[in-house]
């Protein structure tokens, strides 16, 4: 528990000590030590640079953060809980090294704008990482779509069996989702790259500070060109929760499609043991936990979308302490959305190997080509509707007989309509009710060819 101090003169006591503990952020805004110290460098140059400070004591400043950051790196640096935060962890070390210059550092800054400039450091930097995994489980699904041009699998409308597909132009779908994120965050990060630094404590100050050259320094692309909206704006975490939340509904929605797949009732997967467990009692069981995982980490992510909202939505100019609220939502969903791209690359790299007998044997088993019956006749003069009617009583007498549509005789195919010819049973073979959908975006092999190609170029040229 801290030993609180008073927080200033102004004070005549200090915190309760339980208070003290319920106001400190240091057990997870330590996250952002190496921001701060950058941030803070920054900030000393222009102090510097400006004339706010001499030049040496700036370089006495640098050279002291630099310490700091090197002492956190080795584990000689552990600011504790009586730290409150990191910012002032950070400073209490740096006046330790450098003596009372390291007072001066604060000068023309508030805690507010130097959180903020923290966290959008921190962001920035994750942003870019997560657009990384999110291109190598890009370059997986690629891989294996690049095997599986003309291995057929079931398509699904409403869950039930709708129109055989290429599995490469399944697998083409979630490149694509995932190529979404990948732009939506590159979004996100415009927003995320404006520099509140200079911005204070809500009004700016009354030094003659250059916002614009601590914001080079630090690479932001631009400055907050208000001081009130610089120190209370949070959008751009939402924003992020926002896009990570999407990027999450995306591996869930692919985690439920394997855990079907590798269920008994499907076997279109089999899991390797690299990426399975078992069960405690019965030893007959592989359990698809990575998987299962991914999609029950979605809703902790969800749920700090909804935190950040709820949090920002009664707030009022400027900053307020709800604002530390930022912090452990927004490392935890960036922790989380990491750990889940790594996890489903790995998975789909060398946990899961798809079955292709099983698969040719699924689509051969069902009436998912009775479009193609409709589109027959469609193209033999037959008004669709009608010849879509009439196709759905075939399917009904099949059915009760039976039998599927390439079982039916050619007698049997004239007795339904005379415009059935020998050519019937090619038109509605998986594979040519596969490569006939050749529209543009379709699962046509030469289509799916052509989007192959296209997601290489993109591959190789997103930056």
């Amino acid at each position: 528990m801290v030993q609180a101090k008073k927080w200033s003169p102004r004070f005549d006591s200090p915190l309760h000590p339980q208070i003290a503990d319920f106001n400190a952020s240091i057990s997870f805004d330590i996250a952002l030590i190496e921001y701060d110290i950058t941030g803070s460098q920054a900030h000393a140059k222009m102090l510097a640079k400006t004339g706010i400070i001499s030049a040496d004591e700036g370089e006495q400043l640098v050279s002291g953060l630099e310490q700091i950051r090197q002492e956190y790196r080795s584990g000689t640096f552990k600011p504790g809980i009586d730290a409150e935060d990191v910012h002032f962890a950070v400073e209490r070390r740096l006046t330790e090294i450098v003596g009372d210059v390291g007072k001066k550092l604060h000068t023309a800054r508030s805690r507010n704008d130097q959180v903020g400039t923290d966290t959008r450091l921190y962001l920035r930097e994750q942003i870019g990482q997560i657009r990384n995994l999110i291109r190598d489980f890009q370059g997986v699904l690629l891989e294996i779509a690049e095997v599986h041009v003309e291995t057929l699998i079931p398509g699904y409308t409403h869950l039930q069996r709708a129109q055989p597909i290429s599995l490469a132009h399944h697998l083409l779908a979630y490149f694509q989702m995932l190529k979404r994120d990948w732009e939506r965050l590159g979004d996100v990060l415009k927003r995320v790259n404006i520099s509140p630094l200079g911005c204070g404590a809500l009004a700016g100050t009354t030094f003659a500070i250059d916002r614009h050259y601590s914001a080079e320094l630090l690479g932001f692309a631009d400055i907050y060109a208000n001081s009130l909206d610089g120190v209370s704006d949070r959008d751009f975490v939402v924003e992020f929760l926002a896009a990570a939340s999407l990027i999450m509904v995306h591996l869930s929605r692919l985690a439920e499609e394997v855990i079907f797949w590798s269920a008994e009732e499907f076997r279109f997967v089999r899991l390797q043991d690299s990426c399975a467990t078992g069960s405690s009692i019965m030893p007959q069981k592989k359990n698809p936990d990575v998987p299962e995982l991914v999609r029950g980490k979605t809703g902790r992510v969800f749920g700090h979308l909804q935190a950040m909202l709820v949090v920002m939505k009664g707030l009022p100019l400027a900053y307020n302490k709800d604002l530390q609220e930022d912090k452990e939502g927004l490392f935890d969903t960036v922790k989380t959305v990491q750990a889940c791209l790594q996890a489903m690359t790995i998975l789909f790299h060398e946990g899961i190997e798809f079955c292709p007998q099983r698969l040719q044997q699924a689509v051969a088993e069902d009436f998912s080509n009775a479009t193609d019956v409709a589109d027959y006749l469609a193209n033999k003069g037959v008004p669709f509707r009608e010849a879509y009617n009439l196709v759905g009583q075939v399917v009904q007498t099949s059915l009760a007989a039976g039998k599927l549509l390439k079982d039916l005789t050619i007698v049997e195919w004239k007795n339904i309509h005379p415009a059935f010819e020998e050519d019937i049973y090619q038109a509605i073979s998986p594979r040519q009710v596969v490569a006939a959908r050749n529209s543009y975006g379709g699962t046509g092999f030469n289509q799916v060819r052509e989007a192959l190609q296209k997601a290489r170029d993109f591959l190789q040229t997103a930056d």
